[in-house]
């Protein structure tokens, strides 16, 4: 199974792995499943950090780099099919991360493990290449 991890759940894994539900420890901890980071993620990260919305123990590089080499997770980067699968999504949620975010999910056939129910919105949305998987796994 191919998961990509929304910013906060990154952020938990991290930081503060008992807001995890054992159900997302266990899909995580899975060697059989590709783990992906989006760019996305450190991106929003770094515009928290310096408005003040978040703070971390260590700098956010070094935080990236411990859990891609820790737990063999892969980088995404964005590209231009990531975009361009922006057009195909409802307006209903404005948040760019968190489109961008569902938007690499649809193009990379990936599950979102995500505690933000407004990605279950875009389960039933018609007009997908492909059928987006979200998964709502927090306790």
């Amino acid at each position: 199974m191919k998961l990509l991890l929304d910013t906060h759940t990154f952020i938990w894994w991290n930081n503060e792995p008992d807001k995890l539900s054992p159900q997302v420890f266990k899909l995580l901890e899975n060697s059989e499943n590709i783990v992906l980071l989006s760019v996305v993620t450190p991106w929003e990260m770094q515009i928290k950090l310096q408005t003040g919305k978040l703070k971390l123990e260590i700098p956010l590089s070094e935080m990236i780099n411990n859990q891609l080499q820790a737990n063999n997770f892969e980088l995404l980067s964005v590209t231009l099919p990531h975009v361009l699968g922006l057009q195909t999504l409802p307006t209903t949620h404005k948040d760019p991360f968190d489109r961008l975010l569902i938007a690499q999910a649809n193009v990379e056939k990936a599950t979102i493990l995500s505690k933000d129910a407004v990605f279950t919105q875009y389960n039933f949305v018609k007009g997908f290449i492909r059928c987006l998987t979200l998964v709502v796994l927090f306790s």
